[in-house]
């Protein structure tokens, strides 16, 4: 099968003739149609993420239909679309999957980290962890929802009630929350980069009720979420906070944090992460999701074309999500 590798942090991807997967027990293997290009992905090829598997077939916003089921797979019959997420495995042992927290697991595995994933024809997953997909939307525009949409829904979520919420970087993730948070009624303030006027326009178009750069927040927020991997944003996003605001930086990766007064801390002021995400969070949001509706923006690139949707993502160069299209 057709298959983009990675070999070594730093390298070049590579398109090479794959061995097909086949299903073990409780797995399924899926035809792959579509798979969103995350900037989880570019942190692995960059070496920011330092243990994955290598060689390794990177991503996990996996869209595709079930062809093959392993033993003792039934929860999914052949011919069934489904996508495979960035959660890929949990132990349900330690006291996090214990508690519905199996996010946090300390043994967890992942799709396009520790598994290989969807920049290829065929992955092969565990079947509790796939998720049932609606046959309403095209592969394309679901693909960032796998990832883009449920990483954002759970920041979301950890952002409590807020009346007015700042998005910090307005790409994949952020143009999906920035719809849902509209749906629940909230102002959104969209934070780009200084003069981004096409950014920002974007952002107006989905609801937003202001776009412009970090220092022109014209209202004290009740929350932001960062989805930018800037650290140099934490404090800033803080300062612009009411009292009682939260900060959730939502990227797997981020720059070092600098110093910043404790005064602008104060006030019950609060900063924290969004670490992977639940299968109940991807239940939650795709059946969210269609009732917005929420409509994703996206690029489309064959699979060949991964390493040029990666350089895209890197330099800014897109609106909404980058999506390899698998199948013609």
């Amino acid at each position: 099968m057709r298959a983009i590798v990675l070999e070594a942090a730093g390298s070049p991807l590579l398109a090479i003739d794959h061995p097909e997967p086949e299903a073990g027990r409780g797995q399924v293997v899926v035809r792959v149609h579509a798979c969103g290009v995350c900037r989880t992905d570019l942190h692995i090829v960059d070496g920011e993420l330092t243990e994955p598997k290598l060689p390794l077939v990177l991503g996990h916003q996996v869209v595709g239909e079930v062809v093959e089921t392993g033993e003792g797979a039934e929860r999914f019959a052949v011919g069934e679309r489904v996508g495979i997420p960035w959660l890929g495995w949990t132990c349900g042992e330690c006291r996090y999957c214990r508690s519905g927290r199996e996010n946090l697991c300390t043994r967890a595995r992942f799709t396009g980290y520790d598994f290989d994933g969807g920049y290829a024809e065929l992955a092969v997953a565990d079947e509790r962890y796939c998720l049932p997909l609606a046959a309403a939307g095209s592969d394309t525009e679901t693909a960032p929802l796998l990832c883009a949409g449920l990483i954002g829904y759970r920041a979301l979520r950890l952002c409590g009630d807020p009346d007015r919420l700042g998005l910090y970087g307005f790409g994949a993730s952020a143009h999906i929350v920035c719809q849902v948070a509209v749906h629940q009624g909230r102002q959104v303030f969209a934070v780009t980069r200084p003069g981004d006027e096409a950014t920002q326009a974007f952002a107006r178009d989905l609801g937003a009720v202001w776009a412009g750069g970090s220092e022109e927040v014209p209202e004290p927020l009740d929350a932001a979420i960062i989805f930018a991997p800037a650290g140099e944003l934490v404090p800033q996003a803080l300062a612009a906070l009411a009292p009682g605001g939260v900060v959730v930086c939502a990227g797997i990766h981020m720059s070092d944090i600098p110093g910043f007064p404790y005064a602008d801390l104060w006030g019950e002021r609060q900063i924290r992460s969004v670490a992977n995400l639940t299968r109940r969070d991807g239940a939650e949001f795709l059946t969210l999701a269609p009732r917005v509706p929420v409509r994703t923006t996206v690029s489309e690139y064959a699979l060949e074309r991964a390493g040029e949707a990666l350089a895209d993502l890197r330099a800014g160069r897109l609106t909404g999500s980058a999506v390899l299209r698998v199948r013609e």
